[in-house]
């Protein structure tokens, strides 16, 4: 049995601490983030992990691995952790693209030789990525508060069960403890070096890095909940303060 699996209970009690130290450090800023003072550090933590570990390492892996492969080690990642979609289809009353996505990953993790290879993109069947925080607001539950967790990201009350729940349907976590940490690092090395464009153009662009983070992926998620749809345009931008203190606030 995998030792992730043996660390879902501290990921729990983790969430937990978070909720009950950020309680110590609210706001009353009216932006949805009561914690923001505890997120800023733990948004601070993560990045200088970033750009001093896995930033590097993930240019590196980019620089030296031939476009093919990552798409192959993509594809792979993408389709194991799949069951995760397929499952939150059903708790989402998505009875087609239940069908479809169960479709989906049939034929690639057979035809597509374990999902090193997306025949099922050229067959039609679309990929789509659910999840436990998008079936609660699908369901309607409210973010609640957002979060910035260490080492996971931006999150919220809403999100904070879904890691979990990724993990547990991820057939990987079933697998030797030798074969689960290599492909984690693998997994993750990966996934960083797909978002070195989406990390420089937040360097680039935002006058405050955390609140342009924190308001991408507000919009990201409520976009994911609507499938693409979400009610009116969702935000308006404006500017905060003047010269180094300005702030970039988006609602």
């Amino acid at each position: 049995m995998s030792g992730i699996r043996s660390w879902l209970p501290m990921l729990a009690a983790f969430s937990s601490l978070v909720l009950l130290g950020g309680c110590a450090s609210t706001s009353t800023n009216g932006n949805g983030d009561p914690h923001e003072s505890l997120n800023r550090k733990f948004y601070a933590f993560n990045d200088t992990l970033d750009r001093n570990i896995l930033e590097p390492v993930a240019r590196t892996y980019a620089d030296v691995t031939p476009d093919p492969m990552r798409e192959g080690v993509t594809n792979f990642f993408d389709n194991v952790s799949y069951l995760n979609t397929i499952a939150n289809d059903l708790l989402q009353g998505k009875v087609e693209r239940f069908f479809r996505d169960s479709g989906r990953f049939v034929v690639n993790s057979t035809i597509g030789i374990g999902g090193l290879f997306d025949p099922a993109s050229d067959l039609g069947l679309e990929q789509n990525n659910e999840d436990l925080g998008q079936t609660f607001g699908t369901w309607g539950a409210g973010e609640g508060a957002y979060l910035t967790l260490p080492f996971l990201g931006p999150s919220s009350y809403r999100d904070l069960p879904a890691p979990a729940m990724g993990i547990l349907l991820n057939p990987l976590t079933y697998l030797a403890t030798v074969v689960t940490l290599p492909a984690g690092v693998v997994s993750a090395i990966n996934t960083r070096a797909n978002l070195l464009d989406a990390s420089r153009i937040r360097d680039q662009a935002a006058l405050d890095p955390y609140t342009f983070v924190r308001e991408a992926w507000r919009q990201q998620r409520e976009y994911q909940i609507y499938d693409g749809n979400p009610p009116g345009d969702g935000f308006e931008e404006y500017i905060e303060g003047e010269g180094d203190a300005a702030i970039l606030r988006v609602y």
